[in-house]
C-alpha cells in the first residue's frame, strides 16, 4: 500500500510540476539571447509557444544547455580528473529507441532544471554555467564506487 501511495504522490507532483511549467511561460526578448544571467536562459527555455521568438528561443535554450553539459563532460573525461556529473545510461539496444530516450530525457532534464531554478530565485542573477552545474551535480552525482 505504501508503494502505491508513493507512486500516486510522484505522479501528482510530476503533473503539478508540468502544469506550473506550462503556466509560468515567459515572453522572450532579443536581449535574453545575450544570456547575461540565469534569468535570461529561464526566459528562453520557458517561452510560450505563441511567442514570435518561440522556435529560436527553444532551440537556443536546448543548444546552450546541452553545450554546457557536453563541455563539462568532455573536460572531466581527461586523465586524472574525476567526473562531477554522471547521467544515467539509456537502457535499449535499438538506436531509434535510444535516440528517443535521450531526446525525452533532455527535454525532461531541462524542464526540471527550470523548475529547480524557480525554487532558488537568488540563482536567477548568477551565470548560467554556475546554476546548470549546481543542478547537474545535485541531481546526477557520480557514485564513488
Amino acid at each position: 500500500m505504501n508503494l502505491f501511495y508513493r507512486r500516486i504522490t510522484n505522479i501528482l507532483l510530476l503533473f503539478f510540476g508540468m502544469v506550473c511549467y506550462v503556466v509560468s511561460t515567459h515572453a522572450a526578448t532579443k536581449e535574453n539571447f545575450l544570456v547575461r544571467d540565469t534569468q535570461d536562459i529561464v526566459s528562453l527555455c520557458s517561452v510560450s509557444p505563441e511567442d514570435a521568438l518561440y522556435t529560436q528561443a527553444i532551440h537556443f535554450c536546448h543548444g546552450y544547455l546541452v553545450g554546457i553539459y557536453h563541455y563539462q563532460n568532455e573536460f572531466y573525461s581527461r586523465p586524472g580528473l574525476t567526473p562531477l556529473v554522471c547521467m544515467p545510461e539509456a537502457d535499449s539496444s535499438s538506436i531509434d529507441t535510444k535516440v528517443k530516450q535521450v531526446r525525452l530525457s533532455r527535454n525532461q532534464t531541462i524542464a526540471e532544471y527550470i523548475q529547480w531554478v524557480s525554487e532558488y530565485p537568488d540563482y536567477l542573477k548568477e551565470p548560467v554555467v554556475d546554476t546548470v552545474m549546481k543542478y547537474l551535480i545535485d541531481h546526477f552525482p557520480c557514485n564513488d564506487d
